[in-house]
């Protein structure tokens, strides 16, 4: 018996520290790396700005009658020219066809009076007619020939009156919401229809401190602002995958803000941007800084600050940094980084400082989307 319970000692002697070293040897954490990068940077300013169409138009009725039909979908691209609206024709035809009446009865009584005023100096030239006749027949002719201009001046202003029943688009461009449905009167005083914006190009606006200016006269550059990118990136963090350029620099400060106005086009040809929208603007300056970038992805924040993971002997390492910017999807690292570590960008939830991981690089492309 005693034998038995030295021999059980024995096994458990073995057993229990075995057991306890798996315990404190926790296994491996998959996890997905991506080397820091060093590559050219381009010193980038940013600022805030918003996007405006090219050509923003109101559209109104110009006569007043009865709305017969809506004739578009709100939110579509319409055409330069594209019916819009119509409003009842009746009475704008029959204003039409009236004032053709009244011209071809001032025609007629014109040639009546050509006639009696030919005649009259033909009385005159013999000597048979007075000058009395033959000059109220020269008057008489002259108010109808200012009838027929007056009648036909009245045929135009019909026609274009009934041209004004079909409105169309003057621009093309997105249309907006209508502000008046079918079986409404409108008429110049009824207010904006509806709204079209251009889409392709468009602008946005910004404002740029006059510190800026002010820093780059003494620096005695000289800058041509059509050279200069822009690039915009949108409040979900994406970038806008088209370059703009710089079209337009204000001519006079703010007064209230002490900024000047810069305007840049891009090209818009998925209506990505939108009329109104506020973007943050970046502009490229100066030479290219070669600059270490990682992914944004691999980011964390604390309250000391913003630090990434790295892989160091096989376990995960924080590696406090400084970041200068973004650069697309990455972010540039001015202290922290040197280039070529392992960060990790995948797995980042299931980690701690000294956690054992298993890591394997991860595609660039998938890490930055």
């Amino acid at each position: 018996m005693r034998d038995a319970i030295l021999a059980l000692s024995l096994v458990l002697g073995f057993v229990v520290p075995a057991t306890a070293q798996q315990q404190s040897a926790p296994a491996a954490v998959p996890v997905g790396t991506v080397a820091a990068e060093r590559k050219p940077i381009a010193k980038t300013l940013d600022y805030v700005g918003r996007v405006e169409a090219i050509n923003r138009v109101e559209v109104r009725a110009r006569v007043k009658g009865y709305l017969e039909a809506v004739l578009f979908k709100e939110g579509d691209l319409v055409k330069e020219g594209a019916a819009l609206y119509e409003i009842e024709k009746g009475l704008f035809q029959a204003a039409l066809e009236q004032a053709q009446g009244t011209l071809e009865g001032s025609k007629a009584q014109l040639e009546l009076a050509t006639l009696n005023r030919q005649r009259q100096d033909e009385l005159f030239a013999k000597a048979v007619g007075t000058a009395v006749a033959r000059d109220e027949a020269v008057a008489k002719e002259g108010i109808a020939k200012g009838t027929v201009m007056t009648d036909d001046a009245n045929l135009t202003t019909a026609k274009i009156n009934l041209g004004y029943t079909d409105i169309v688009a003057p621009i093309t461009g997105k249309i907006g919401r209508t502000n008046i449905t079918k079986g409404n009167v409108v008429g110049p005083d009824s207010g904006a229809l509806t709204l079209i914006v251009s889409q392709d190009p468009i602008y946005v606006t910004f404002p740029v401190s006059q510190r800026e200016f002010l820093r780059l006269q003494e620096s005695g550059q000289k800058v041509d602002v059509g050279s200069i990118k822009v690039q915009l990136r949108f409040s979900n963090g994406r970038m806008y995958d088209q370059i703009g350029r710089i079209n337009f620099v204000d001519v006079q400060v703010d007064r209230a803000t002490d900024t000047v106005l810069v305007r840049a086009t891009f090209p818009n040809p998925t209506s990505g941007l939108i009329e109104g929208q506020l973007v943050r603007v970046a502009l490229e300056s100066g030479t290219p800084e070669e600059k270490v970038v990682v992914p944004q992805a691999a980011l964390i924040a604390d309250q000391e600050g913003i630090y990434v993971f790295v892989v160091k002997d096989g376990k995960a390492e924080v590696r406090r940094i400084k970041t200068g910017g973004d650069s697309g999807a990455d972010a540039v690292v001015e202290q922290g980084l040197s280039g070529g570590e392992p960060v990790i960008v995948e797995g980042l939830q299931t980690i701690r400082p000294g956690t054992p991981v298993l890591a394997k690089p991860v595609p660039q492309t998938l890490s930055r989307t």
